[in-house]
């Protein structure tokens, strides 16, 4: 079966973001000083055959532990649903 994985990585709220910072800066320019604390990020779409769905979540969170995610200054997180 075919999954699709939707995978969300997001900078550590402990850890500075500076390409977040510069867009803030660049929406208060704008006069959207409502909004604060931007986080810039990654999303990931990929496509996973698996005959489970335990299995293709084993393998997508695998995938971002081992690549998609540097784990020490970085979370993850992910959905998953069939294709």
């Amino acid at each position: 079966m075919k999954y699709i994985a939707e995978i969300n990585i997001m900078t550590r709220s402990e850890i500075l973001d500076p390409q977040g910072k510069a867009v803030k800066l660049g929406l208060h320019n704008l006069q959207m000083d409502t909004i604060d604390n931007v986080r810039i990020g990654k999303h990931i779409r990929l496509e996973v055959d698996a005959e489970t769905e335990d299995q293709a979540r084993s393998t997508v969170d695998s995938a971002c532990r081992q690549l998609l995610a540097n784990l020490i200054m970085e979370e993850y997180s992910f959905d998953l649903h069939t294709a």
